[in-house]
């Protein structure tokens, strides 16, 4: 029987879906966190952990442009993969400054790379206006703005990354509902299409295929406790929109 006090043992998943029981793991050094809990819109470590068992190999450079807190610093570190992490707001002393859609490294220099982008406006990650987050997915362009930053940054991972070589993109779709002066007259009360829906991964997606090819797409469950909150379930019920409760994890190789 497994400790109330630690983790299930993590092992490589054998199929599409994946999910764990907690957003950490129990490192070998026998840390318990990897980057910041605290930290909005963290990645789970696992699923980094499952990333780099799989397509990389000690002493692989990994790369992730947007690395928030250190997460995938902290998984390399505890697999014995050298990290290359950089966020536009550096969060501690090993994550280095930089844009995504302008990474500082040479053509051809990374083995494995990791990006959690923005999944638009949800989370004010920055005070830094060249913040991706703070572009909408939908608005009144539709997105491009949007669209056009993030195909700069696999535009980037493209020159970076060894040919031959794996990135994965994690991502969620997203759902608002509209302010009701902006709802058409034609809309009647609980229709789905009283909000707006984003398909981010699918779009996403479409962008990855110009530059890589598809390995896979793993559908990751999210576990959120808010999505069994009882007031979350009953707005989505009662207004007819659905919860997230997946993110897509792309799987890509350069050709």
């Amino acid at each position: 029987m497994q400790r109330p006090h630690r983790r299930p043992t993590l092992k490589l998943f054998a199929t599409t879906l994946w999910e764990y029981a907690s957003q950490h793991y129990d490192a070998s050094d026998g840390s318990r966190e990897q980057g910041s809990k605290h930290y909005a819109g963290a990645t789970p470590s696992w699923v980094i952990w499952q990333l780099l068992q799989r397509y990389t190999r000690e002493g692989d450079t990994v790369l992730d442009p947007m690395v928030g807190s250190g997460t995938t610093v902290d998984v390399c570190n505890d697999l014995a993969r050298t990290p290359l992490g950089f966020d536009l707001a550096p969060s501690r002393p090993d994550i280095r400054q930089a844009d995504a859609r302008h990474i500082p490294l040479d053509d051809a220099s990374v083995d494995f790379a990791f990006i959690d982008p923005p999944y638009s406006t949800h989370i004010d990650y920055s005070d830094d206006e060249r913040c991706i987050g703070k572009l909408d997915a939908g608005g009144e362009d539709h997105g491009r703005q949007y669209y056009k930053a993030m195909e700069q940054v696999i535009a980037e991972l493209d020159r970076v990354l060894i040919p031959r070589r794996y990135m994965a993109l994690y991502v969620s779709d997203s759902w608002r509902k509209r302010k009701g002066k902006n709802k058409p007259k034609s809309e009647k009360a609980g229709s789905v299409l009283g909000g707006q829906f984003m398909p981010i991964g699918f779009e996403l997606f479409v962008r990855l295929r110009k530059h890589f090819d598809p390995v896979d797409i793993i559908a990751v469950n999210r576990k959120n406790a808010k999505l069994e909150r009882g007031n979350w379930r009953k707005a989505a019920i009662e207004q007819n929109f659905y919860l997230r409760g997946f993110n897509y994890l792309f799987i890509m190789k350069k050709p």
